[in-house]
């Protein structure tokens, strides 16, 4: 069983708790994880993988047979990826510039739908710039978002003026001019984060239909292991769990995400999130409740 996760201790656990079950687990090396995404959907190079919830959910609507194991590989907070190197906050941004690796990053979904929730902004009214497509076949950009000249890059674009915002994670430049464009982000996270219930899950686990089908054992005893590595975490922003785990508790980050991606075109169709839960417990054979639901 091939398997990508970005952290060491995920990992160690998929490995230990795969070979209880006779299974080898072997770990690609991936780095940025985010690059195995592509390769896992189109072509099935890992059974289990750490993918953007944004990937996953494209995968899902467009047929592809990646399923949901519902875990959060990682989860942070996102509006402090919204910068400027100017005097410009998130008052200016319609009217104005603004760049992005791709439409489809789950960060650039997570932020445009802050700026229209929160902040009221008209996406349609904003200069959306991005720099290269994203991990799922047949996933048009929107016919109101502009592709960058070929061979441009954003981090030079933004420092250099060309793009009055960026929406960056850890992609972001290190520069002294750099600020976030929201006054105070990790008060106005944590509220948010604290009205809604749940942090804005960034990257979560796919696993493919036919490894259920090879590997189910290896793969439930994979979502324990990693269940109690994440439970063990501590939490270092107060009371929101930034790694949460199983059907019920990822139901509110996916459900929102699915929203904000719909809204914004990065979805050919509406992906409810029961769905994702009846494919994957079908083709892992279990009920709801084995994950958490």
């Amino acid at each position: 069983m091939k398997f990508v996760l970005g952290r060491d201790d995920l990992a160690d656990a998929v490995r230990a708790a795969a070979r209880e079950t006779g299974t080898r687990a072997e770990r690609l090396d991936v780095r940025p994880v985010n690059r195995a995404a592509r390769p896992m959907i189109a072509e099935s190079s890992a059974d289990l993988c750490e993918l953007p919830i944004v990937t996953l959910l494209q995968a899902v609507a467009h047929g592809r047979p990646v399923l949901l194991l519902p875990l959060t590989a990682l989860g942070r907070f996102q509006h402090q990826t919204l910068v400027t190197c100017g005097d410009l906050t998130v008052d200016d941004v319609e009217g104005r510039t603004v760049g992005i690796r791709s439409w489809s990053q789950t960060t650039g979904v997570w932020v445009r739908g802050f700026l229209g929730e929160q902040f009221g902004v008209d996406l349609r009214e904003v200069d959306w710039v991005v720099y290269e497509g994203g991990h799922v076949d047949g996933q048009a950009d929107p016919s109101w978002v502009r592709r960058a000249p070929e061979g441009s890059r954003l981090q030079a674009d933004f420092l250099e003026g060309r793009v009055d915002f960026g929406i960056m994670g850890n992609e972001l430049p290190s520069d002294d001019r750099v600020r976030t464009a929201i006054p105070d982000p990790a008060t106005v996270a944590a509220a948010w984060s604290k009205d809604k219930g749940f942090v804005p899950v960034n990257h979560v686990v796919g696993v493919g239909e036919r490894a259920a089908g090879a590997y189910p054992a290896a793969i439930l005893a994979a979502y324990d292991a990693m269940r109690d590595v994440l439970a063990a975490t501590p939490r270092d922003n107060g009371a929101v769990d930034m790694n949460p785990v199983g059907f019920e508790a990822l139901r509110g980050p996916v459900t929102q995400a699915a929203a904000y991606a719909l809204e914004q075109d990065a979805l050919p169709r509406p992906v409810d999130f029961d769905e994702l839960v009846a494919r994957s417990c079908a083709a892992l054979g279990v009920p709801p409740s084995r994950l958490g639901g």
